[in-house]
Protein backbone atom coordinates (compact mmCIF):
# COMPACT_ATOMS: atom_id res chain seq x y z
CA UNK A 1 0.00 0.00 0.00
CA UNK A 2 1.35 2.91 -1.10
CA UNK A 3 1.46 6.04 0.92
CA UNK A 4 -0.86 8.08 -0.64
CA UNK A 5 -3.44 5.24 -0.83
CA UNK A 6 -2.69 5.10 3.19
CA UNK A 7 -2.99 8.84 3.71
CA UNK A 8 -6.39 8.82 1.90
CA UNK A 9 -7.28 5.90 4.31
CA UNK A 10 -6.60 7.70 7.38
CA UNK A 11 -8.12 10.54 6.16
CA UNK A 12 -11.76 8.84 5.56
CA UNK A 13 -11.07 7.29 8.96
CA UNK A 14 -10.48 10.81 11.01
CA UNK A 15 -13.54 11.97 8.91
CA UNK A 16 -15.58 9.05 10.05
CA UNK A 17 -14.84 9.04 13.40
CA UNK A 18 -14.44 12.54 14.10
CA UNK A 19 -18.59 12.81 12.43
CA UNK A 20 -19.43 10.48 15.19
CA UNK A 21 -17.63 12.05 18.24
CA UNK A 22 -15.82 9.12 19.14
CA UNK A 23 -12.65 8.64 20.46
CA UNK A 24 -10.05 6.14 18.78
CA UNK A 25 -8.70 3.50 20.73
CA UNK A 26 -5.67 2.31 18.91
CA UNK A 27 -2.57 4.23 19.74
CA UNK A 28 -0.67 3.80 16.42
CA UNK A 29 -3.03 4.39 14.33
CA UNK A 30 -3.91 7.55 16.38
CA UNK A 31 -0.56 9.02 15.79
CA UNK A 32 0.09 7.80 11.94
CA UNK A 33 -3.35 10.09 11.64
CA UNK A 34 -1.59 12.44 13.82
CA UNK A 35 1.42 12.53 11.19
CA UNK A 36 -1.08 13.72 8.05
CA UNK A 37 -2.92 15.93 10.40
CA UNK A 38 0.17 17.88 11.44
CA UNK A 39 -1.58 17.27 15.27
CA UNK A 40 -0.87 16.68 18.45
CA UNK A 41 -2.27 13.24 20.13
CA UNK A 42 -4.54 14.09 23.08
CA UNK A 43 -4.12 10.88 25.43
CA UNK A 44 -5.96 9.51 28.21
CA UNK A 45 -6.10 5.92 29.87
CA UNK A 46 -9.23 3.43 29.17
CA UNK A 47 -9.35 3.18 33.46
CA UNK A 48 -10.24 6.71 33.35
CA UNK A 49 -12.94 6.29 31.26
CA UNK A 50 -14.91 3.98 33.89
CA UNK A 51 -15.81 6.95 35.80
CA UNK A 52 -17.40 10.76 34.87
CA UNK A 53 -14.28 12.69 34.15
CA UNK A 54 -14.94 16.17 35.03
CA UNK A 55 -13.48 18.90 33.23
CA UNK A 56 -13.85 22.90 32.94
CA UNK A 57 -13.59 24.60 29.66
CA UNK A 58 -14.06 28.46 28.57
CA UNK A 59 -17.28 29.07 26.54
CA UNK A 60 -17.48 31.99 24.09
CA UNK A 61 -17.96 34.75 26.47
CA UNK A 62 -14.76 33.96 28.72
CA UNK A 63 -17.06 32.27 31.17
CA UNK A 64 -15.40 28.87 32.66
CA UNK A 65 -18.28 26.19 33.12
CA UNK A 66 -17.91 22.91 34.22
CA UNK A 67 -18.54 19.96 32.21
CA UNK A 68 -19.27 16.56 34.17
CA UNK A 69 -17.94 14.15 31.60
CA UNK A 70 -15.47 15.05 28.96
CA UNK A 71 -15.99 11.72 27.03
CA UNK A 72 -19.62 12.18 26.66
CA UNK A 73 -19.91 16.15 25.75
CA UNK A 74 -21.50 16.77 22.62
CA UNK A 75 -19.59 20.27 22.75
CA UNK A 76 -16.16 18.99 23.61
CA UNK A 77 -15.17 16.29 21.54
CA UNK A 78 -15.79 18.11 18.02
CA UNK A 79 -13.48 20.58 19.67
CA UNK A 80 -10.71 18.18 20.34
CA UNK A 81 -11.31 16.54 17.30
CA UNK A 82 -10.58 19.67 15.74
CA UNK A 83 -7.29 20.41 17.40
CA UNK A 84 -6.43 16.97 18.27
CA UNK A 85 -5.79 13.15 17.48
CA UNK A 86 -7.56 11.71 20.60
CA UNK A 87 -6.79 8.35 21.37
CA UNK A 88 -7.91 6.27 24.84
CA UNK A 89 -5.32 3.70 25.75
CA UNK A 90 -5.93 0.20 26.74
CA UNK A 91 -4.77 -0.34 29.91
CA UNK A 92 -2.93 -3.81 28.37
CA UNK A 93 -0.71 -1.75 26.32
CA UNK A 94 0.70 -0.05 29.88
CA UNK A 95 3.40 -2.49 30.42
CA UNK A 96 4.62 -1.88 26.83
CA UNK A 97 4.47 1.66 26.95
CA UNK A 98 6.22 1.80 30.27
CA UNK A 99 9.12 -0.14 29.37
CA UNK A 100 10.20 2.43 26.60
CA UNK A 101 10.62 5.05 28.56
CA UNK A 102 11.73 3.15 31.94
CA UNK A 103 15.07 4.29 33.22
CA UNK A 104 14.73 6.66 30.23
CA UNK A 105 12.64 9.66 31.57
CA UNK A 106 12.63 11.69 34.55
CA UNK A 107 10.27 11.03 37.62
CA UNK A 108 7.83 13.95 36.41
CA UNK A 109 7.20 12.16 33.30
CA UNK A 110 6.86 9.04 34.56
CA UNK A 111 3.73 10.49 37.29
CA UNK A 112 2.30 11.91 34.29
CA UNK A 113 2.70 9.19 32.68
CA UNK A 114 1.15 7.08 35.11
CA UNK A 115 -2.06 9.05 36.13
CA UNK A 116 -5.08 9.48 34.28
CA UNK A 117 -4.83 13.34 33.61
CA UNK A 118 -4.87 14.29 29.54
CA UNK A 119 -1.75 13.38 28.04
CA UNK A 120 -0.44 15.49 24.99
CA UNK A 121 1.62 13.49 23.11
CA UNK A 122 4.04 13.98 19.78
CA UNK A 123 3.49 11.53 17.15
CA UNK A 124 5.85 9.24 18.48
CA UNK A 125 4.34 9.00 22.16
CA UNK A 126 6.53 11.13 23.87
CA UNK A 127 4.32 13.58 26.30
CA UNK A 128 4.57 17.31 26.18
CA UNK A 129 2.39 18.69 29.29
CA UNK A 130 4.43 17.61 32.00
CA UNK A 131 2.56 19.35 34.62
CA UNK A 132 0.01 18.03 36.65
CA UNK A 133 -2.59 18.81 39.33
CA UNK A 134 -4.37 15.91 40.09
CA UNK A 135 -6.30 17.16 42.96
CA UNK A 136 -7.93 20.18 40.19
CA UNK A 137 -10.26 19.94 37.22
CA UNK A 138 -8.14 20.17 34.03
CA UNK A 139 -9.16 23.09 31.66
CA UNK A 140 -9.66 22.21 28.32
CA UNK A 141 -10.22 25.63 26.71
CA UNK A 142 -6.29 26.16 28.35
CA UNK A 143 -5.02 22.24 26.90
CA UNK A 144 -6.38 24.04 23.43
CA UNK A 145 -4.79 27.21 23.88
CA UNK A 146 -0.95 25.75 25.05
CA UNK A 147 -0.46 22.61 23.37
CA UNK A 148 -3.28 22.41 20.03
CA UNK A 149 0.46 22.68 17.65
CA UNK A 150 0.41 22.69 14.33
CA UNK A 151 3.27 20.25 13.88
CA UNK A 152 3.84 21.42 9.91
CA UNK A 153 6.97 22.87 10.82
CA UNK A 154 8.65 19.70 12.31
CA UNK A 155 6.69 17.07 10.14
CA UNK A 156 9.99 15.96 7.83
CA UNK A 157 12.02 15.22 10.88
CA UNK A 158 9.03 13.31 12.13
CA UNK A 159 8.55 11.37 8.92
CA UNK A 160 12.27 11.30 8.91
CA UNK A 161 12.30 9.29 12.69
CA UNK A 162 9.57 7.45 12.30
CA UNK A 163 11.00 6.08 8.62
CA UNK A 164 14.50 4.70 10.13
CA UNK A 165 15.96 5.27 14.03
CA UNK A 166 19.29 6.21 14.14
CA UNK A 167 22.02 9.03 15.71
CA UNK A 168 20.46 11.49 12.38
CA UNK A 169 16.87 11.63 12.51
CA UNK A 170 16.87 11.73 16.18
CA UNK A 171 19.48 14.80 16.22
CA UNK A 172 17.26 16.51 13.33
CA UNK A 173 14.12 16.21 15.51
CA UNK A 174 15.56 17.18 18.66
CA UNK A 175 17.17 20.64 17.01
CA UNK A 176 14.47 20.94 14.94
CA UNK A 177 12.52 20.56 18.67
CA UNK A 178 14.46 23.25 19.93
CA UNK A 179 14.15 25.95 16.59
CA UNK A 180 9.92 25.24 16.80
CA UNK A 181 10.00 26.15 20.57
CA UNK A 182 11.51 29.89 19.38
CA UNK A 183 7.73 30.49 17.22
CA UNK A 184 5.58 29.08 20.16
CA UNK A 185 4.31 30.97 23.23
CA UNK A 186 6.73 31.60 25.97
CA UNK A 187 4.69 29.42 28.37
CA UNK A 188 5.20 26.08 26.26
CA UNK A 189 8.89 26.79 25.28
CA UNK A 190 10.53 25.14 28.06
CA UNK A 191 7.89 22.10 27.10
CA UNK A 192 9.00 21.64 23.74
CA UNK A 193 13.21 21.88 24.61
CA UNK A 194 12.38 19.01 26.95
CA UNK A 195 11.23 17.52 24.56
CA UNK A 196 13.71 18.11 22.30
CA UNK A 197 15.95 16.98 24.80
CA UNK A 198 14.40 13.31 24.78
CA UNK A 199 15.74 12.87 21.13
CA UNK A 200 19.11 14.38 21.93
CA UNK A 201 19.49 11.74 24.15
CA UNK A 202 18.51 8.75 22.03
CA UNK A 203 21.19 10.14 19.38
CA UNK A 204 23.69 10.36 22.16
CA UNK A 205 22.52 6.43 22.69
CA UNK A 206 22.85 5.66 18.97
CA UNK A 207 26.60 6.85 19.27
CA UNK A 208 27.28 4.39 22.44
CA UNK A 209 25.20 1.38 20.98
CA UNK A 210 26.66 1.87 17.24
CA UNK A 211 29.88 3.27 18.07
CA UNK A 212 31.75 4.36 14.81
CA UNK A 213 34.65 6.73 13.76
CA UNK A 214 32.79 9.51 13.42
CA UNK A 215 32.03 9.30 17.67
CA UNK A 216 33.84 12.32 18.64
CA UNK A 217 32.48 14.32 15.64
CA UNK A 218 29.34 12.88 16.60
CA UNK A 219 29.56 13.33 20.20
CA UNK A 220 30.19 17.03 19.98
CA UNK A 221 27.43 18.17 18.02
CA UNK A 222 25.24 16.69 20.42
CA UNK A 223 27.23 18.77 23.15
CA UNK A 224 26.56 21.76 21.44
CA UNK A 225 22.91 21.35 20.55
CA UNK A 226 22.50 20.45 23.92
CA UNK A 227 24.21 24.39 24.85
CA UNK A 228 21.64 26.08 22.40
CA UNK A 229 18.76 24.94 24.82
CA UNK A 230 20.10 27.77 27.39
CA UNK A 231 20.13 30.31 24.34
CA UNK A 232 16.69 29.54 23.89
CA UNK A 233 15.98 29.65 27.82
CA UNK A 234 17.87 33.13 27.96
CA UNK A 235 20.57 31.72 29.60
CA UNK A 236 23.48 33.37 27.43
CA UNK A 237 26.36 33.29 30.24
CA UNK A 238 25.76 29.36 30.86
CA UNK A 239 26.29 28.47 27.14
CA UNK A 240 29.84 30.95 27.12
CA UNK A 241 30.75 28.79 30.28
CA UNK A 242 30.28 25.72 28.29
CA UNK A 243 31.76 27.09 25.38
CA UNK A 244 35.16 28.07 27.23
CA UNK A 245 35.13 24.08 28.65
CA UNK A 246 35.89 23.09 25.01
CA UNK A 247 38.72 24.14 22.98
CA UNK A 248 37.92 25.60 20.17
CA UNK A 249 41.33 24.25 18.33
CA UNK A 250 40.04 20.78 18.66
CA UNK A 251 36.81 20.91 17.52
CA UNK A 252 36.45 18.83 14.48
CA UNK A 253 36.41 21.27 11.58
CA UNK A 254 32.75 19.77 10.49
CA UNK A 255 31.67 21.19 14.47
CA UNK A 256 33.36 24.45 13.87
CA UNK A 257 30.19 26.36 12.05
CA UNK A 258 28.20 25.15 14.63
CA UNK A 259 30.77 26.33 17.33
CA UNK A 260 30.95 29.57 15.76
CA UNK A 261 27.50 30.02 15.71
CA UNK A 262 26.98 29.45 19.22
CA UNK A 263 30.01 31.58 20.02
CA UNK A 264 28.60 35.08 17.87
CA UNK A 265 25.10 34.54 19.34
CA UNK A 266 26.03 34.65 22.80
CA UNK A 267 28.46 36.91 22.05
CA UNK A 268 25.47 39.10 20.98
CA UNK A 269 23.23 38.26 23.60
CA UNK A 270 25.46 39.35 25.87
CA UNK A 271 26.02 42.31 23.92
CA UNK A 272 29.72 41.69 23.67
CA UNK A 273 29.63 42.92 19.79
CA UNK A 274 33.56 43.31 20.04
CA UNK A 275 34.07 39.07 20.28
CA UNK A 276 30.76 38.79 18.45
CA UNK A 277 32.17 40.59 15.23
CA UNK A 278 35.52 37.71 15.36
CA UNK A 279 32.84 34.99 14.69
CA UNK A 280 30.07 36.83 12.30
CA UNK A 281 32.26 36.19 8.96
CA UNK A 282 32.05 32.18 10.08
CA UNK A 283 28.51 32.13 9.88
CA UNK A 284 26.28 31.14 6.86
CA UNK A 285 23.19 33.57 6.11
CA UNK A 286 20.95 30.75 7.45
CA UNK A 287 22.30 30.77 10.41
CA UNK A 288 22.72 34.73 10.91
CA UNK A 289 19.14 34.73 10.45
CA UNK A 290 18.08 31.95 13.59
CA UNK A 291 21.16 33.70 15.77
CA UNK A 292 19.04 36.86 15.01
CA UNK A 293 16.09 35.41 16.40
CA UNK A 294 17.88 33.49 19.48
CA UNK A 295 19.16 37.59 20.01
CA UNK A 296 16.00 38.91 20.01
CA UNK A 297 14.83 36.04 22.58
CA UNK A 298 17.43 37.42 24.71
CA UNK A 299 16.97 40.92 24.25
Amino acid sequence: MNNLVLKLLFLLFAFNVSHSQAWMTNIDIAQKLAVTQNKMVLMVWEESTKYPYAVLANDNTGKTIYVENLFESEILSPLIWKHFVPVIVAEYKYAELYEEIKDKRSQQYINKFNDDSIKIMDTNGNILNLSSDPDNYQNVTTIINDYALNTEYVAPELIGYNTKKDFYSAYYLASKYFDFSMYTKEKIRPALIELGIIYLNEASEFITIHPSEDQKVLTERVALLYMQQYLIKERPKKVLRQLNRMDIETIDANNQSFAAFLYYTTYKALKDETNAALWKSKISSVNLKKAQLLINLNS
